[in-house]
């Protein structure tokens, strides 16, 4: 699994949005615990994965992972990611860094199941306040 998750982190690094969203099962998900109102809570299927993602280059760009910790679990199908990222915000050029924790459950070689715990508040905060959030992540 450690693998897997340092080949996702790559695919990222390399802006490589339609390899990483290839990475789902054709009926995985993407799940997001933490959306706030007016933002999707879910995305199923790899498709509609890789519709949500492929604008995400033009919003940050991605150019290293400063920390990550792969934690396994009790159950070989599922893996605990933290990680942060750091780049630029593309439409400003101001830098950012962001903190995600990612639990990823695969199954025969592709995500089933991506439950991103990442904070609204500080990608606000980092691209520039609610309204930007709003414009790049909003249903």
């Amino acid at each position: 699994m450690r693998d897997f998750v340092e080949h996702a982190l790559e695919l990222l690094l390399e802006h490589d949005m339609a390899g990483f969203a290839g990475l789902w099962a054709e009926d995985g998900v993407l799940e997001f615990p933490f959306a706030g109102p007016g933002y999707p809570k879910r995305v199923e299927g790899r498709d509609a994965i890789r519709d949500y993602l492929r604008d995400y280059p033009n919003l940050l760009d991605i150019r290293a992972v400063t920390a990550k910790t792969v934690h396994e679990t009790t159950d070989p199908a599922v893996v605990v990611a933290e990680f942060t990222v750091a780049g630029v915000v593309v439409a400003t050029q101001r830098p950012y860094e962001l903190s995600y924790i990612a639990v990823i459950t695969v199954d025969n070689g592709e995500i089933r199941t991506y439950r991103d715990y990442w904070s609204p508040l500080a990608a606000a905060e980092v691209l520039g306040g609610a309204g930007e959030l709003t414009a790049a992540f909003g249903g």
